[in-house]
């Protein structure tokens, strides 16, 4: 017990543990600027994080079965928030695919009117982000990449589409690269969520 992260001796005595900490305080934020944003337009957090979703990918994303695991949710949890604003009418369903019991969903032009009131949600939380100099976001944004993809390839985090678990990812006598792109990529250019990226082969 008294090895665990939260307790703050523990903390004086590991960075990781201090890390964290941090990263939970953070999220914290997040969920609180998400509430207030839902309050005012009527909605609940996962029901403007999906409408946010739809809006900045493409159709085979925007379904029932990815969005669950995109957000770490179960398909149920999904379907009822994915009902309810197809009954607002912020939401549209398209049953073109082969398997007629799967849809993809775009946006209603109800939906897009919502997703412009509740897209700058986390503008607090980047306004602090902007303050730090260009080296000390590279570095964080270089740090966060990484520990986003080691939490994917170990079962932790469902979802990921950065640049290091991509198949047209490589390293080229030690920088980045990407094949698609064919040129190397700068600590900056590096992806949390490509709209090209394509999952490694198990191999690769």
């Amino acid at each position: 017990m008294n090895e665990g992260t939260f307790n703050p001796e523990q903390q004086q005595k590991d960075i990781s543990s201090k890390i964290v900490a941090g990263l939970e305080r953070v999220s914290e934020v997040f969920k609180i600027l998400l509430w207030e944003k839902a309050k005012l337009v009527g909605l609940s957090p996962i029901q403007i994080q999906i409408l946010i979703f739809i809006a900045h990918h493409k159709p085979h994303l925007c379904n029932i079965s990815h969005l669950a695991k995109e957000f770490n949710v179960t398909k149920p949890t999904v379907s009822d928030a994915v009902r309810i604003l197809d009954k607002k009418g912020f939401v549209i369903k398209d049953f073109s695919s082969p398997d007629s019991r799967s849809y993809s969903l775009s946006l209603s032009e109800k939906g897009t009117e919502i997703v412009a009131q509740t897209y700058d949600f986390s503008n607090p939380l980047k306004k602090q982000i902007d303050g730090f100099s260009s080296m000390e976001l590279v570095q964080l944004f270089d740090v966060l990449g990484q520990l986003i993809y080691r939490l994917n390839q170990h079962g932790i985090l469902n979802v990921q589409r950065t640049c290091y678990g991509c198949k047209f990812y490589t390293k080229r006598e030690g920088n980045d690269y990407c094949n698609l792109l064919e040129r190397e990529l700068a600590s900056g250019e590096i992806r949390l969520d490509c709209p090209e990226y394509q999952e490694k082969d198990h191999g690769g």
